[in-house]
C-alpha cells in the first residue's frame, strides 16, 4: 500500500475551493496526501455535474469509473470487491442476544413468520468480557454453538460476529499475550498506547506494520477453529475510544467499573496532550456537535505506527487496514470468498469490505437520510452499504417499522439491527411489519439474480449498486436533487413511502415507460414533466422496472439455498405501446464462493438477453458466454413476461429455436396507465406471459412469436 510520491503535485490540480480546503487541513505529510486523493473524487463529481449544464453527452458514470481506476492512486488500482450473494440477502442482528437460545428463537421466529433471513448475527453477546476472538462459556457455549451453526448450515443461511480493533489488556488473555510478543500495537512515547473500549484497557493492533498484519490473521485463524464463523463484523475502527489522550491503568478504581449501566464513560487515568503540532493543530474539528481536538476519543495524534508513521497522518487508514488485513485472513482459511463487513472506511475500502452507515436513529429523519447516505457511499466506490433497518436507537414506531422494511428491502446491504436498550424490533414482533417484509422481501428474493450481477459488474468497475437517478440519466435535470427515489441499476426504481402518516407518494420519474413490478400491468408514461402520485398503502412500496430493460429473476424463497435453485423469469419491458423497440439485459451466476468473481469455465456463467419488437414480430434471445456450470447446475428459464406490446395478443404461435413450442403463451387485460399520462388513451398495450418452458440457461436460444393484433 505504498503511495507513488511522484504524483503528489497532482493535487495542485484541484478546484480552487477544494485546494482551499485541503491547505486548510494543515501540513500535509506524504501519507496524508491520500485525503488529497479523496477530494479529487468529490471535485470529479462537482465537475461532472456543473459541466452538464454547458457540454452535452457528459458522461457520469464513465468519468467517475475513470476516477476510480486513477493511476495515481495506487490502491483504487485493484478490482473492487468480489461480494458474496449472501450480502444480498437479508441479515438479522441486535445488541443484546444475551444467550444462544434467544439467537435460536430468532432464527425459528423468522422461520414460522415465512420472512426471508438468510444471516444471523451477533453483536459483542458471544464473547467472554467483550474479548475479541473468544466466546461466553456460560451463555454461548462451543458445544451448543456448534450445533446450532451445523443447523442453520444445512438450511443455507450464515452466521457473523462483531470484533473490535482493541485488545484488552490482560495478562491471562492468549491474543494479548501473543499480541505483546510479536510487538503488534501503535505506541506513544515507545509504549503501546493504552485507550479503553468495552473490554476496559485496550491496545490496538497496528495494521500497518506487517507483524501486526501477519498476528491478526493469525488470530482470526484461531477463532475459526474455535467456531467456524461465515464471516467478521469489524467494527470501532476509526479507531474509537472512551478517553482522550495519554492514559495510564488507574491505582484508585477498577476499570472497567463493576456493573457500570454506562461501559462508555472513560475510566482511565488520562491526560491532555498539547506538547506537540500534531496534537494542538491549529484548527478544531466538530465530534458530535463538540469542538475539540483531532485526538478527541480516538488514539493520540502524536502516537507512532510502523516505520515512524505518526497517527496524525494515518488515522484514516486505520478502518482501511484492519478491513485489508481481515480479509486476507478470511480468504487465506478455506480460499473462499470474504465476508467483511466495516465501519469504518477510506478511498479503496471497497475493494475489501461493505459498510453500514453506523448507529442511525428510529426516527423518520433518519429514514429519509439513508438513502442520501447510502447513495453518497456507492459513489465513493462502497457499492455494498445500508443503513440499520428500524434504526438502532430508540424504539421506532410500527408504522416507521412498515415503512423501513419497504425500503431497506432494496438496499444493497440489508440488515435489521437494534441497540440493547429498545424493544424487540425483528420483523415478525408486528403483524403488520411481517406483511410489509414478505411483500418486500418477497421481491427482492426474486430479484436476487439481479442484484447478483450488479455486484459482479460492481466488482469488474466499481459502478454503484444503489445509484442516483441521475446517475443513468444525466440529461434529466429535475433528477438532479433528487433524494427520495433512486435506482438499482440502470433499470429499477424504487420510490418508497418517508413521511408518517403518508398513503401514497408524488414520484420524478424520467421520460420513457415505468412497470410497477409488483403489478406489471400497472405503467407510468412519463414524458419527464411534474411529478405522479403513486398509491402506497401500509405495506406496499412503488418498484418499477424501466423500458429496454430485461431483468432476470427467479421465484425467490427464504433462504439462499432454495432461491438460487428456483427457475428463471425474464421480465422484458418495452415502451408502452410498441412496434418498434429493443430491450436488453444479462445475468451472471457462479458458486458464490470462488475468491474472484471472473468468467471460468465450470466455474461461472455470463448471458445476455436481447429483445426486439419490429411491427408484429417479436423476438427474445440470449448469448452465452461460459456455459457449462450453468448447464452443470440445471439450472432453466421458465417463462419470459413482455410487456409494452401494443393491441391485444391472441392464438400465439411461440418457436424456439426456429421450432414450433408447446410453450402456453397468454395475455394479460389492458395495461392500466398510472398518474397524469402523455399517451393517447385510446393507446392500448398489453403483457404477454410466455410459460412452460424449459429453457437451459447456459445454452443459447431465440424465441419469436408474432402478435395477432385486435381492431
Amino acid at each position: 500500500m505504498q503511495l507513488n510520491h511522484s504524483r503528489v503535485k497532482s493535487c495542485q490540480l484541484l478546484p480552487l475551493l477544494v485546494y482551499n480546503f485541503s491547505g486548510f487541513l494543515g501540513v500535509l505529510s506524504e501519507d496524508a496526501i491520500l485525503l488529497c486523493y479523496m477530494m479529487q473524487m468529490f471535485s470529479v463529481i462537482l465537475m461532472v455535474l456543473m459541466a452538464k449544464k454547458h457540454i452535452p453527452n457528459v458522461n457520469f458514470s464513465t468519468s467517475r469509473s475513470r476516477y476510480l481506476r486513477h493511476p495515481e492512486i495506487p490502491i483504487l488500482t485493484l478490482k473492487f470487491a468480489a461480494f458474496l450473494d449472501i450480502f444480498s440477502r437479508f441479515h438479522q442482528c441486535r445488541w443484546g442476544y444475551k444467550n444462544l437460545s434467544v439467537v435460536e428463537g430468532v432464527v425459528e421466529g423468522y422461520r414460522s413468520a415465512q420472512i426471508p433471513l438468510d444471516v444471523i448475527w451477533n453483536d459483542d453477546d458471544h464473547m467472554d468480557a467483550a474479548k475479541d476472538f473468544t466466546l461466553d462459556p456460560v451463555n454461548y457455549p462451543r458445544p451448543k454453538l456448534l450445533a446450532f451453526l451445523d443447523k442453520i448450515h444445512a438450511r443455507g443461511m450464515k452466521y457473523v460476529v462483531l470484533i473490535d480493533p482493541g485488545i484488552a489488556v490482560n495478562d491471562s488473555y492468549g491474543v494479548y499475550r501473543r499480541g505483546v510478543e510479536g510487538d503488534v500495537f501503535v505506541k506513544l512515547d515507545g509504549e503501546p498506547y493504552l485507550a479503553q473500549v468495552w473490554p476496559g484497557p485496550v491496545y490496538f493492533p497496528d495494521f500497518l506494520n506487517p507483524s501486526g498484519v501477519s498476528w491478526w490473521i493469525d488470530e482470526v485463524r484461531r477463532f475459526h477453529e474455535l467456531v467456524p464463523v461465515d464471516g467478521l463484523w469489524i467494527d470501532m475502527n476509526e479507531a474509537s475510544n472512551f478517553c482522550t489522550g495519554k492514559c495510564t491503568i488507574p491505582t484508585s478504581h477498577l476499570c472497567p467499573l463493576l456493573n457500570s449501566t454506562n461501559p462508555w464513560v472513560c475510566c482511565l487515568d488520562c491526560k491532555n496532550l498539547t506538547n506537540t503540532r500534531w496534537d494542538e493543530p491549529p484548527y478544531k474539528i466538530n465530534a458530535s456537535g463538540e469542538t475539540t481536538r483531532l485526538g478527541f476519543k480516538t488514539i493520540a495524534t502524536s502516537a507512532t505506527h510502523y516505520n515512524g508513521v505518526l497517527e496524525y497522518d494515518a488515522h484514516s487508514l486505520y478502518g482501511l487496514s484492519q478491513a485489508i488485513a481481515t480479509h486476507q485472513a478470511l480468504q487465506g482459511l478455506q480460499g473462499k470468498r470474504p465476508f467483511v463487513l466495516t465501519r469504518s472506511t477510506f478511498v479503496g475500502s471497497g475493494a475489501y469490505a461493505a459498510h453500514w452507515t453506523g448507529d442511525n436513529k428510529g426516527t423518520w429523519e433518519n429514514l429519509r437520510y439513508s438513502i442520501s447516505t447510502m447513495l453518497n457511499f456507492g459513489i465513493f466506490g462502497m457499492p455494498m452499504v445500508g443503513a440499520d433497518i428500524c434504526g438502532f436507537y430508540p424504539a421506532p414506531t410500527e408504522e416507521l417499522c412498515n415503512r423501513w422494511i419497504e425500503l431497506g428491502a432494496f438496499y444493497p446491504f440489508s440488515r435489521d439491527h437494534a441497540n440493547f436498550a429498545s424493544p424487540r424490533q425483528e420483523l415478525y414482533v408486528w403483524e403488520s411489519v411481517a406483511m410489509s417484509a414478505r411483500n418486500a422481501l418477497g421481491m427482492r428474493y426474486r430479484l436476487l439474480p439481479y442484484l447478483y450481477t450488479l455486484n459482479y459488474l460492481a466488482h469488474l468497475t466499481g459502478a454503484p449498486v444503489a445509484r442516483p437517478v441521475f446517475f443513468s440519466f444525466p440529461d434529466f435535470t429535475p433528477c438532479y436533487g433528487l433524494s427520495t427515489q433512486y435506482l438499482l441499476g440502470e433499470g429499477v426504481m424504487v420510490s418508497p413511502v418517508l413521511e408518517e402518516g403518508a398513503t401514497s407518494v408524488s414520484a420524478t420519474f424520467p421520460p420513457g415507460s415505468w412497470y410497477n413490478l409488483f403489478d406489471t400491468t400497472k405503467v407510468v408514461v412519463s414524458k419527464g414533466e411534474g411529478a405522479v402520485k403513486l398509491d402506497a398503502p401500509l405495506n406496499e412500496i412503488n418498484v418499477h422496472v424501466y423500458q429496454n430493460t430485461i431483468l432476470p429473476m427467479q421465484r425467490g424463497g427464504t433462504v439462499s439455498k432454495q432461491a438460487r435453485t428456483t427457475p428463471f423469469t425474464l421480465v422484458v419491458a418495452f415502451p408502452f405501446g410498441s412496434t418498434e423497440a429493443d430491450a436488453e439485459g444479462a445475468v451472471y451466476v457462479d458458486d458464490d464462493e470462488r475468491p474472484e468473481m471472473v468468467l471460468a469455465e465450470g466455474q461461472a456463467t455470463y448471458v445476455r438477453f436481447h429483445a426486439s419488437v419490429r411491427g408484429n414480430a417479436v423476438t427474445v434471445r440470449s448469448e452465452v458466454e461460459m456455459e457449462s456450470y450453468s448447464l452443470q447446475k440445471e439450472l432453466l428459464i421458465e417463462k419470459i413476461s413482455v410487456l409494452g406490446l401494443k393491441g391485444a395478443g391472441k392464438d400465439l404461435t411461440i418457436h424456439v429455436n426456429g421450432a414450433n413450442s408447446t410453450a402456453m403463451a397468454a395475455s394479460s387485460p389492458y395495461l392500466e396507465l398510472q398518474g397524469h399520462h402523455d399517451v393517447e388513451r385510446s393507446q392500448k398495450s398489453v403483457v404477454v406471459e410466455v410459460g412452460g418452458l424449459a429453457l437451459p440457461l447456459g445454452k443459447t436460444f431465440t424465441l419469436t412469436w408474432n402478435m395477432q393484433i385486435e381492431a
